[in-house]
């Protein structure tokens, strides 16, 4: 009886073992979307937008995209460098190249998503042709995005800079040679130049903060740049060195290259925003 008894006890066990470990195999093939999460730092518009657009066709690979907003072009590049990120999506080439020369960063393109048309926008003055003797024009300060600024204002005759000056090299209001109007160039934070623009009498906006204030280069804007522009300032997702052929970033990638994603930038920002894929 007692060799009976420690049968069916033993019989027990084994069942309770086998249990417990088909119960964790489920609970390991359950859990492989919430132990695959991608964190990606992104502007609110349309940054993190197009990335919440990508968040279906992300769980369909099993992975859970969770996106972190900023406000400045500063924070998401030392977050992304420092491990606190997966990866960015805010900035264009020229803008991530510029930061790892002079920060340090060991950062790199993963892949080119879009490009944002730079326009000019009018504030107090309404036409180019009307901006007065001494009118104020609000430019961003940063390297790359005043270079780009500056050379809109030079495409509509509003100043002249130095030769050798493109959207390869960096410029400042002080490359400009010939300014005709003698306009104020106003070097300002460009997440700050949308809220100036009733001060001024016309700013050039990067395409992300013109968005956010229901600005359209297409529709609002008195001047944009020209197209030959998108190849040289797209918009890119950057990883840290080493990472870009990682399962991750390349479930990321696939999934912003989409046809969902592509439909959906297309239909929202209606040219405001390019798809370059």
């Amino acid at each position: 009886m007692k060799k009976k008894i420690a049968a069916i006890l033993a019989g027990a066990l084994c069942l309770t073992a086998l249990t417990a470990c088909g119960g964790n195999d489920g609970a390991q093939s359950g859990g492989d979307a919430a132990d695959k999460p991608i964190k990606v730092g992104a502007s609110p518009t349309p940054h993190a937008e197009i990335l919440n657009a990508a968040k279906d066709v992300l769980a369909e690979a099993g992975y859970t995209l969770e996106v972190v907003e900023f406000t400045d072009y500063i924070q998401p590049n030392v977050a992304l460098n420092d491990g606190q990120l997966d990866a960015n999506y805010f900035q264009h080439l020229p803008y991530l190249e510029k930061k790892c020369e002079e920060e340090g960063y060991k950062l790199t393109s993963a892949a080119e998503i879009h490009y944002e048309p730079y326009g000019l926008y009018p504030g107090k003055t309404a036409a180019i042709a009307d901006i007065p003797e001494g009118g104020v024009i609000a430019v961003p300060n940063d390297d790359t995005n005043e270079t780009r600024a500056l050379l809109l204002l030079q495409d509509q005759g509003l100043i002249k800079l130095k030769d050798g000056i493109d959207a390869t090299k960096s410029a400042t209001v002080l490359d400009i040679v010939e300014n005709p109007k003698n306009l104020t160039i106003n070097e300002l934070a460009a997440e700050q130049i949308p809220r100036s623009l009733q001060d001024v009498d016309m700013a050039v906006i990067n395409g992300n903060y013109a968005l956010q204030f229901d600005l359209n280069v297409n529709d609002n804007a008195v001047a944009a740049e020209s197209e030959e522009y998108g190849s040289v300032y797209v918009n890119v997702i950057a990883c840290r060195e080493g990472d870009e052929n990682s399962d991750k970033i390349k479930a990321l990638v696939d999934a912003l290259k989409s046809d969902t994603v592509k439909q959906f930038i297309e239909d929202t920002y209606q040219g405001a925003v390019v798809p370059t894929f």
